[in-house]
């Protein structure tokens, strides 16, 4: 099999937690390249994951000049449209982080990057490759839940704020919970029910914890001082078929029902949620009932049934895409809509006004 040789921009948690473990796994990349401001990070992943004669930047317009197939932009998610516009134009394909932009005009700018170049662009959705969502997918595929006309997106945590990194510089991330987590959650619930086209969106923004103190968070206390996000967001999507489509999302929420990256979907056949595992709801024979699919089961010694991690699943997609020519799963042209309407909940909330769209 070709082996692809690519760079990586940004060696932060996401590319050490997520993309390089996988990429090691598949066997079939060769990391010649890696950028980062702090040139220490990039040493260290350089010397985990990297060719013994791999390279190390500070600056990514050194690393597109190398003879890449493609580049990995992990960086912080307002820096993600020019690195991968830059790549893209350098003759690069690219994998770039979740939220495919900060704004939705950046987001239109790659999508029609990647048009005219000719390139290959996804965006890191890895939770539409879990056991669920695929399960999922393919019943509504099937038309097994009927015309979807309503669902809920699910990214709730109690009290998980991120307190490393940039996740709580309003200028760098873009926003909070909304565009952390809800993205994902968002994207699962648009992609199963094959409807990217809004008609308008409702939101409420909150930062209404941030300053608290003694905060029970996963990972310590929170500095209120730069904490520059909101904690909560929530939004009220309606699209123009008629259909839904309710989001949730924080990082810190005095709330006992905390759900992440889930999906509740509503349709003329049945339902479907992922709240205690998959569960589909259907009335069957005159009765109500619940099909509980067995995604994890095994029943054979030292075999417990588990499939590909979903990280690894998006590895082999995305390999897949550049050296075999094989379709995208997750299409640069869904992820834009995702950032459309996060950044049309966030404008909803400022202004105190429903945001249209043509």
């Amino acid at each position: 099999m070709k082996t692809l040789k690519v760079g990586i921009v940004g060696c932060g948690g996401i590319a050490n937690g997520k993309h390089l473990p996988a990429m090691k796994r598949n066997g079939n990349f060769e990391i010649i390249a890696f950028c980062d401001l702090i040139a220490e990070r990039a040493e260290k992943a350089k010397k985990e994951y990297g060719t013994e004669d791999a390279r190390v930047y500070t600056d990514y317009q050194e690393l597109i000049k190398e003879e890449l197939d493609a580049v990995y932009v992990l960086t912080p998610n307002s820096v993600h449209a020019p690195v991968a516009i830059a790549a893209m134009k350098a003759g690069k394909n690219v994998m770039c982080e979740k939220p495919m932009a900060k704004t939705f005009a950046e987001a239109k700018e790659m999508v029609q990057t990647a048009k005219e170049t000719g390139k290959i662009l996804t965006i890191g959705y890895q939770n539409r490759y879990r056991g669920d969502s695929l399960y999922l997918k393919k019943a509504c595929e099937n038309g097994d839940l009927g015309e979807v006309y309503y669902a809920k997106a699910h990214a709730i945590r109690r009290r998980a704020v991120p307190t490393w990194g940039v996740f709580l510089d309003a200028e760098k991330q873009g926003g909070g919970p909304l565009i952390d987590i809800g993205t994902h959650a968002l994207d699962l619930t648009l992609w199963m029910m094959d409807n990217y086209e809004p008609e308008s969106v409702t939101g409420s923004v909150f930062r209404k914890l941030a300053d608290q103190k003694d905060t029970g968070n996963a990972w310590g206390d929170w500095d209120p001082e730069i904490f520059t996000v909101e904690d909560s967001a929530f939004g009220f999507i309606k699209m123009k078929n008629g259909a839904t489509i309710t989001l949730e999302s924080s990082w810190a929420l005095n709330s006992l029902d905390v759900d992440e990256a889930k999906t509740s979907l509503c349709g003329t056949k049945a339902g479907a949620d992922m709240k205690d595992g998959l569960r589909i709801n259907r009335v069957q024979y005159g009765r109500q009932c619940v099909e509980k699919p067995a995604l994890d089961a095994g029943g054979v010694a030292f075999y417990d049934g588990s499939s590909e991690r979903p990280e690894d699943i998006e590895q082999k997609i995305f390999y897949e895409a550049v050296a075999e020519g094989k379709p995208l799963t997750v299409k640069p042209e869904q992820a834009m809509v995702v950032t459309q309407i996060l950044e049309a909940i966030y404008e909803s909330a400022k202004t105190g006004k429903t945001v249209y769209f043509d």
